[in-house]
């Protein structure tokens, strides 16, 4: 990395770390899929301890700010980032379906298909992040097609990351990907059906109130319950909003409905679980494991005994 443009780099990235409630920990070089430079970012929050939470955050090498709409963007995304540093395990979400999944060891930035295809692919991996011992996790290989990269205004981290993982979420609902001990890589295709060119907007799922107050306090239970020994996760998530087809603000009130009262303590943006919640486990555990038996194979048993026709 040549110093002048890590000078350049650090000083765009440190501007839009300070606006958004963040400091800039430490720089390196990294390496790309095909091994060219790129420059990784430390972020933290200012004046945490030492072995707090911090963001990674990689950029190509020769990425510039040149477009006017860029800076305030990653300016955007660090501001969430900043707030979602505040959970007790970060790289943590649930799913739909009661999943609760972390993410991490993704390759950034994306990389030209290697196949010949006119696709940009980016590799990481998801766990299951019950708290347990099952191990589980996936490979997984994030495709965006020519015309949905179109869309992005720079195929790098903090502007594609949200609809990646919540690609991902959406592939893992409609029982597309597997969780499993070992295995290969696992396509999770992003194209333009997650986009409505008319409202400008990524769309993931249709979900109503009561689905919305159900994923919340899944939510609370396995981030804040399971995974954080009961303490604060940030609530009004727009990645959560986007995920769900909603607002900030909306998921801020449906926290405060009262069929939620009793079963979250509420702090601003923030809650953690009630005891009343934790008491409900066993409902919690049913459906991880009634979601993970909808993400295994299931093979036709009238096939095997000839019932089938040919």
């Amino acid at each position: 990395m040549t110093a002048e443009l890590k000078s350049s780099l650090v000083t765009a990235l440190q501007g839009a770390a300070s606006k958004a409630g963040l400091v800039l920990v430490s720089t390196t070089q990294g390496a790309d899929f095909h091994g060219k430079p790129t420059a990784v970012f430390q972020l933290g929050l200012p004046g945490a301890a030492a072995g707090a939470n911090t963001l990674r955050l990689e950029l190509s090498e020769a990425f510039d700010f040149d477009k006017p709409d860029l800076l305030p963007t990653i300016t955007n995304h660090l501001a969430g980032e900043a707030k979602r540093l505040r959970n007790p395990r970060p790289e943590c979400y649930v799913t739909l379906g009661g999943l609760p999944i972390a993410f991490g060891q993704f390759q950034w930035p994306f990389h030209q298909s290697t196949s010949g295809a006119d696709t940009y692919i980016v590799h990481g991996e998801m766990h299951l992040a019950d708290g347990g011992t099952l191990n589980l996790h996936a490979k997984l290989a994030g495709a965006v097609t020519q015309t949905f990269a179109e869309i992005v205004p720079a195929m790098e981290q903090p502007y594609a990351e949200t609809f990646v993982y919540n690609a991902v979420r959406k592939t893992v609902d409609l029982g597309q990907l597997e969780f499993l001990k070992s295995g290969n890589r696992q396509p999770v295709p992003v194209t333009t059906r997650y986009y409505s060119r008319w409202g400008k907007k990524f769309v993931f799922n249709d979900t109503d109130d009561n689905q919305r107050l159900a994923y919340l306090l899944s939510k609370v239970y396995w981030l804040s319950g399971v995974l954080g020994n009961s303490k604060p996760v940030w609530i009004a998530d727009p990645r959560d909003a986007q995920y769900l087809n909603t607002t900030e603000q909306d998921l801020l009130r449906i926290a405060s409905d009262k069929a939620g009262a009793e079963l979250m303590k509420l702090d601003g943006e923030f809650a953690s679980a009630t005891p009343a919640l934790l008491e409900r486990s066993g409902q919690y555990r049913d459906a991880l494991d009634a979601a993970l038996d909808f993400t295994k194979p299931k093979f036709n048993e009238s096939m095997r005994s000839g019932q089938a026709n040919m």
